[in-house]
């Protein structure tokens, strides 16, 4: 028999949509809640056609990669919230779960009749988590906002990019997949104050509130030294200083050298490896693992402050060098003489090639009913009582409908039917996946 998982008999309602809000449930899921995923076809951006969708299948609702990476551990309830029956339904649902969790501007629940003070009148302990761009409070708490405009107005796309260029953000979507951790946190921490005083509680996180955290010590520089941060140098990437500018410590501590990403063999576009040596003892590592060539013994690289000043050249030199191993044998040459360095990996080198995240089983292939089999991302930590894992591929549309409904909620067959019909689980008006129909002609089994 396997061991239980940590949040076992957890039913969570889910009505985020996207990424952030799918990202906390994800993981909730991972640990072992029920995850009753609400949503509609009109609707669900996230399932909306995609490039993520595999070039043999047909482009639908169920065929995008982005989704299903997204909403593992789910299952999906079709409904329209916005028709009396379908809010009665889903008024039923709350109140026999523990959690209620969303990702919409604040005014959304409320004008379906579900703020929290309606969601407590329905069941007195429920926690809800509402994960809005700028939260329920404030002037401004109607804006809407997405992962990288939040990103934005935190202050983390004036940090990044390259110096003298304009801000360019940070590429991904930092703040969706941060804001979902954030939102797990949040979910666990309701639960744990519910189980033990019996009262519920609404938490109100704000998207882009909880990225001004991660600009780290820029806020203190502001607030204490009353220095603002420049992207003149700031923040240095790769590398721990930027040629021209002052010799100041930034994020990452006093500045080092060598310190960046330097090109291996065979010299393909993602053939690099990152070095970084934080003392002249590391230094004398890497100078050892590179053989010690002639150049290495100069004195202006036998310090550190030497070596920043003469940065240019010395990664010339390391580059001479890094150019004759693979990114591989050099990190394991490097690691084995206590240097800290590390491949540059792509997605591909990530699931099929890193031996660390293969032993982590960090992605595991599961299959899905219109993806085939695949990896998926695993947990990325370990629990010795209670497994964290994978345990459901991500739910194709109105999947679960019928075992919600009928089997979780009591309704009968006949009405699953009259709510096909009248557009209650699915519109009138579009086509029905085929396991639908199958759900229609076999009641449920009690």
């Amino acid at each position: 028999m396997p061991p239980p998982r940590a949040l076992e008999n957890i039913r969570v309602v889910d009505f985020s949509w996207v990424r952030a809000g799918p990202w906390a449930t994800r993981w909730l899921g991972a640990l072992g809640a029920e995850i009753i995923k609400i949503e509609w076809p009109e609707t669900e951006r996230g399932r909306l056609p995609s490039s993520t969708t595999p070039q043999h299948l047909e482009v639908n609702l169920n065929t995008s990669g982005n989704f299903n990476d997204t909403n593992v551990n789910k299952k999906s309830l079709s409904l329209n919230v916005r028709s009396p029956k379908g809010l009665e339904i889903v008024r039923r649902l709350i109140a026999i779960s523990d959690i209620v969790i969303e990702n919409f501007s604040s005014r959304v629940l409320r004008n379906w009749g579900l703020g929290f003070e309606e969601l407590c009148k329905i069941k007195p302990d429920i926690v809800y988590v509402s994960m809005s761009g700028y939260g329920h409070t404030g002037r401004n708490h109607h804006y809407t906002t997405f992962g990288p405009v939040a990103q934005s107005v935190s202050g983390l796309t004036y940090l990044s990019g390259l110096p003298d260029k304009p801000p360019a953000g940070w590429g991904w979507s930092y703040m969706d997949d941060t804001g979902g951790m954030y939102g797990a946190m949040c979910a666990l921490t309701g639960l744990y104050h519910r189980n033990k005083t019996g009262r519920g509680q609404h938490i109100d996180q704000s998207q882009m509130v909880s990225s001004i955290p991660l600009n780290g010590p820029a806020l203190l520089d502001i607030t204490v030294n009353g220095r603002g941060s420049r992207r003149s140098g700031f923040p240095p990437g790769n590398r721990a200083h930027w040629p021209g500018t002052p010799l100041v410590n930034n994020y990452r501590g006093p500045t080092v050298a060598p310190h960046n990403a330097y090109r291996t063999d065979p010299g393909g576009y993602n053939d690099w490896c990152v070095i970084v040596c934080h003392t002249d003892e590391e230094w004398q590592h890497l100078v050892q693992v590179m053989g010690a060539p002639p150049w290495a013994g100069s004195a202006k690289f036998a310090t550190i402050a030497g070596r920043l000043e003469h940065q240019e050249e010395l990664d010339q030199h390391i580059e001479t060098w890094s150019t004759t191993l693979g990114k591989y044998e050099l990190t394991e040459k490097c690691q084995a003489a206590g240097v800290r360095a590390l491949p540059v990996q792509s997605a591909e080198d990530r699931v099929e090639h890193d031996p660390q995240l293969r032993d982590r089983q960090m992605y595991l292939p599961m299959d899905h009913p219109a993806l085939g089999r695949h990896k998926v991302q695993n947990a990325p930590f370990k629990m010795s009582r209670t497994p964290a894992a994978n345990h459901l591929p991500s739910p194709m549309i109105g999947q679960h409908t019928q075992e919600i409904v009928e089997g979780l909620l009591g309704f009968s067959h006949e009405e699953l039917r009259a709510g096909f019909d009248d557009g209650t689980f699915w519109p009138t008006q579009r086509a029905r996946f085929p396991y639908m129909d199958d759900t229609l002609g076999n009641e449920i089994l009690r």
